[in-house]
């Protein structure tokens, strides 16, 4: 019996640790309750939406790209906190769309995260890169919005031009990904199929060797393995 519990420790043990990188995917480190009681200048106004101050502070001259402790600048306090008229405020008013706080993310991949379309579309307008290589696991908006199956996210970083191919620190490009860690429904199948018909490489393999169909297969999910034929052998 005791090798028994020992046996389905060491079992959780293992799955807990296949589990853990998926989650790192996508951490990101937003303002705190302590970082919002301290803020002062732009990031009080970003956090809280303070349109009026944000164009007052700035044309005292506050600068706009402001660090906090965290390396965030008001813009990404303003993705952070869904404040979508403070962030086009920044934007039209100097804000680096491409900067990056300490865990390096910019705000694209803030936006993509928390399904923020609007936010997204303002930074991309404003000149964000949607090609960025992002965060620890050097990733991209589009890995993430794959991964969670945000398809009206990916269809728009599609369009503006993202590196479909791109794979993070575990080989996964976006189409891996949603097939990895989706779950087989039908957000995640529309968003394999959105990159399928953008041309993403369906022949592109993991650390482990395996395609996204490979993936697919295994795990069952059968709309999106008929998507997915139609991305194998085209690159070749």
């Amino acid at each position: 019996m005791n090798r028994r519990f020992a046996a389905l420790s060491i079992a959780i043990m293992g799955l807990t640790m296949l589990a853990a990188p998926a989650t790192s995917l996508m951490a990101q480190t937003p303002p705190s309750e302590r970082d919002l009681r301290i803020y002062a200048g732009l990031h009080a106004a970003a956090a809280t939406g303070d349109v009026a101050a944000i164009e007052q502070l700035i044309a005292d001259g506050e600068k706009p790209n402001l660090q906090d402790a965290n390396s965030r600048t008001p813009l990404i306090v303003a993705a952070f906190r869904h404040q979508h008229a403070a962030a086009q405020a920044l934007l039209r008013l100097g804000a680096n769309p491409n900067a990056r706080d300490a865990d390096g993310y910019d705000v694209l991949a803030i936006a993509a995260i928390n399904n923020d379309i609007e936010t997204l579309k303002a930074a991309l307008a404003a000149g964000a890169n949607a090609r960025a290589v992002v965060g620890r696991d050097n990733g991209s908006a589009l890995i993430s919005a794959a991964q969670l199956g945000f398809v009206d996210i990916v269809r728009a970083l599609i369009e503006a031009n993202a590196d479909l191919d791109h794979v993070n620190g575990r080989g996964w490009s976006a189409l891996i990904t949603a097939v990895v860690l989706g779950n087989g429904d039908k957000p995640h199948t529309e968003t394999v199929e959105a990159l399928v018909a953008a041309r993403a490489d369906g022949d592109l393999k993991d650390e482990q060797g395996k395609t996204a169909i490979d993936y697919a297969r295994a795990r069952g999910y059968a709309d999106m393995v008929r998507i997915l034929e139609k991305a194998v052998g085209r690159h070749t």
